[in-house]
């Protein structure tokens, strides 16, 4: 199992951060276009299964999967979308992405003075943090492909 890569949106739909880990296929669109299209996809599908449920979703859309790839998806009170591409066999990862916005990105981005919250994040700390607490999780994989 792998982790293919990390997007994180605000609620206006400008991607603050993206991360590549074990991406395998480029899109072959520019990467403006793709993080327009991640955001258009998952603004389209949140709505289409909140307007079909046939309860009300207390959590949401959390998650789809293809043939290829399991897209996850958490969205903080404020707004932010944390969205991970991972294989499919990779269970529930709502707890992981939760505890990435509340002890990385809140720590690393939020509290530090110099990050500014509507612009992509530049923190070298963030991103060395982030790095290392995604290589930790049970589903990336120890070896390198």
């Amino acid at each position: 199992m792998t982790i293919h890569n990390l997007y994180i949106f605000d609620k206006k739909g400008t991607c603050l951060y993206y991360g590549e880990w074990h991406r395998k296929k480029r899109s072959g669109i520019s990467k403006d276009e793709e993080l327009k299209l991640m955001y258009g996809m998952l603004f389209s599908i949140k709505s289409f299964a909140n307007r079909i449920s046939p309860t009300d979703l207390k959590e949401g859309f959390t998650s789809f999967r293809t043939n290829n790839y399991k897209c996850h998806f958490y969205e903080t009170p404020s707004g932010l979308k944390f969205v991970m591409n991972t294989d499919v066999p990779v269970g529930n990862i709502k707890d992981d992405l939760h505890q990435l916005y509340s002890s990385i990105y809140v720590e690393y981005v939020v509290k530090n003075p110099m990050c500014d919250m509507d612009k992509t994040v530049q923190s070298e700390l963030f991103k060395n943090k982030l790095d290392e607490y995604v290589r930790s999780l049970a589903y990336f994989p120890l070896s390198k492909s």
